[in-house]
């Protein structure tokens, strides 16, 4: 006879195994395409609660969604195409787009596009747009965005004599060497992870750096703009004013955030959540968001145009059942629901316009922000040359190397990395 607990534990395992038996039965119900997505970290469990009303308006799809983490995504990607196994949809960082455009595995999307009013590009922020345009082919659809922004505490930087954040680079030092005055010795301005390549990379572009040269064939990081950005870059660490710290070092950013050890952090959208939660409800009315500031002149700085996008696998058998997705995650009032899920932020100007968003204030920056984007170099060996920079600006605020020795070992480095690039460039120009 079997006790009450086991009772109960047999009813579950039945209603289990009868649910587990319909979904299987349903994905082979005849006229029922199914389409495979693939989304990456918590991205990947949350959209599933937007997609019973995609199924509900399209009874004749199903969509199965595979959850995988963000640091086994790229190389997952890589084995499946490898192994022709791609899913019909997937999620792809933005950084990844021209090497899954380069191994052909993006379908392009122009034609489906001007056949959808759905997803006027427009309406879309320019340079998160463009980031997903390879050789003038459209290849993704732009998903949700971030880029960063400055993260400060406002009551430190009144009590430095700044009521407002800086806009240019020479107010921003000018007003963090204040603030480390005001510390007296316990405190630093901003806090700046050595080991992460995209300060340099911002601080470049906003000089007015390409980064690399000839079409991506060679590094240019001894450029004049990039070498001024690196200067100072390097400035801000040696006049005292960040830690010389690499992220793995840094023990709790909120905790030192609160405790005023730091005024500034450049951060992205994925810390609003973390702020709120983490810091204490006595300071929450003390920090604020700014968009970046620029060299001199147009304010704000550029930043990078980050996020993820959308790509529809050129080899996939469902492609229209897949594009009916892609067009359903992205249009407004999904961008939105996927905010309230998630905290990303959508990459379509027109959901911008929901009071969840237009009405806070803290979310405001990243809306300027997002309209002074840059991409990064549209090359497939762009990770590589990322780890580079991150490697030798390290190596440089530690004094292991001076900022000449840095930049010309950078630019060599990444022209061996761009050495394959160079012989497939000039072999398809016949040269």
């Amino acid at each position: 006879m079997l006790t009450p607990a086991l009772s109960k534990l047999a009813s579950a395992l039945c209603i289990l195994l009868t649910a587990t038996l319909q979904v299987a039965c349903r994905s082979n119900e005849p006229g029922l395409t199914e389409v495979e997505f693939w989304a990456m970290g918590q991205e990947g469990e949350r959209v599933k609660a937007l997609l019973s009303e995609f199924e509900r308006r399209h009874p004749e799809i199903r969509v199965k969604v595979q959850q995988i983490p963000w640091s086994a995504a790229h190389e997952k990607l890589l084995t499946a195409y490898a192994g022709e196994a791609m899913p019909d949809v997937f999620q792809l960082g933005n950084t990844w787009i021209p090497e899954f455009a380069a191994l052909h595995a993006l379908e392009a999307l122009d034609a489906r596009l001007a056949r959808t009013r759905d997803l006027n590009r427009e309406d879309f922020f320019a340079g998160i747009y463009a980031a997903n345009r390879i050789d003038e082919i459209t290849r993704s659809v732009p998903w949700y965005v971030d880029t960063r922004v400055l993260f400060y505490r406002k009551d430190i930087l009144a009590e430095a004599g700044y009521p407002e954040p800086p806009a240019d680079w020479r107010t921003w030092i000018v007003a963090m060497e204040r603030i480390c005055k005001l510390g007296g010795g316990t405190r630093y301005a901003m806090l700046l992870p050595m080991n992460e390549w995209q300060i340099p990379a911002i601080l470049g572009l906003q000089a007015g750096a390409s980064l690399l040269r000839e079409g991506g064939r060679y590094g240019d990081f001894r450029n004049a703009d990039f070498r001024r950005a690196f200067s100072f870059y390097l400035d801000i660490f040696r006049r005292g004013l960040a830690p010389a710290v690499a992220e793995a070092q840094i023990a709790n950013l909120y905790q030192e955030f609160a405790a005023g050890y730091v005024a500034f952090y450049i951060t992205g959208p994925w810390n609003l959540g973390e702020f709120r939660r983490r810091l204490p409800a006595t300071l929450q009315d003390r920090w604020a968001t700014a968009p970046l500031p620029a060299p001199e002149g147009t304010f704000p700085g550029l930043s990078l145009a980050g996020g993820a996008s959308l790509g529809l696998s050129s080899k996939s058998r469902h492609k229209d059942a897949a594009w009916k997705l892609i067009e359903y995650l992205a249009a407004p009032p999904q961008q939105v629901a996927f905010y309230r899920l998630t905290g990303n932020l959508p990459a379509r100007r027109s959901a911008w316009d929901h009071p969840i968003l237009a009405e806070d204030a803290k979310v405001r920056a990243f809306r300027a922000q997002i309209e002074r984007t840059a991409t990064l170099p549209q090359i497939p060996e762009w990770e590589h040359v990322a780890n580079k920079l991150a490697e030798y600006a390290e190596k440089a605020v530690r004094g292991e190397m001076s900022e000449d020795q840095a930049l010309q070992a950078l630019d060599r480095d990444v022209d061996r990395i761009l050495e394959k690039r160079r012989w497939l460039m000039e072999k398809g120009s016949g040269r």
